[in-house]
């Protein structure tokens, strides 16, 4: 990634600004929600390699800020929410797509489902991940 970054410093004008916005692992908790309310039903577990992934991106970053590359103007975290009509296409969609970053477990499984049939005709299975934003000036 410190390549990228070094790529990204060269070709931006200066006085740039670069935006570093990702999820960041942190057991992501898992929820059905409705129009009347939201519970939270479980978290997700953090595989090892996903949680390294992050590791690696922030000491990427780092190094490009002490390299004087860019100067990080402002960082914030902030909740970004995925929805999904069911339980069933929420773990699929975790299966087919992040099954090399987390997984549901068995208690959130059946927990999720159970709160979901229990729930109003509107809920919905969510996954409430966290995010970074970050800008960054680039610097001199």
């Amino acid at each position: 990634m410190v390549h990228a970054l070094s790529e990204i410093r060269r070709v931006l004008i200066p006085s740039g600004i670069l935006i570093d916005l990702r999820p960041m692992l942190d057991r992501w908790e898992v929820e059905v929600a409705s129009a009347r309310e939201t519970n939270v039903t479980g978290r997700v577990n953090d595989f090892e390699i996903g949680v390294a992934d992050d590791t690696a991106a922030n000491r990427s970053m780092a190094e490009a800020e002490s390299n004087g590359w860019f100067i990080r103007e402002r960082e914030e975290f902030f909740s970004y929410v995925y929805s999904w009509d069911t339980p069933h296409e929420m773990e699929e969609w975790i299966n087919e797509e992040w099954n090399d970053f987390i997984e549901l477990d068995e208690e959130a499984t059946h927990a999720t489902r159970s709160a979901w049939a229990l729930s109003d005709g509107d809920a919905r299975a969510q996954l409430r991940m966290k995010m970074l934003i970050a800008r960054w000036r680039k610097g001199e």
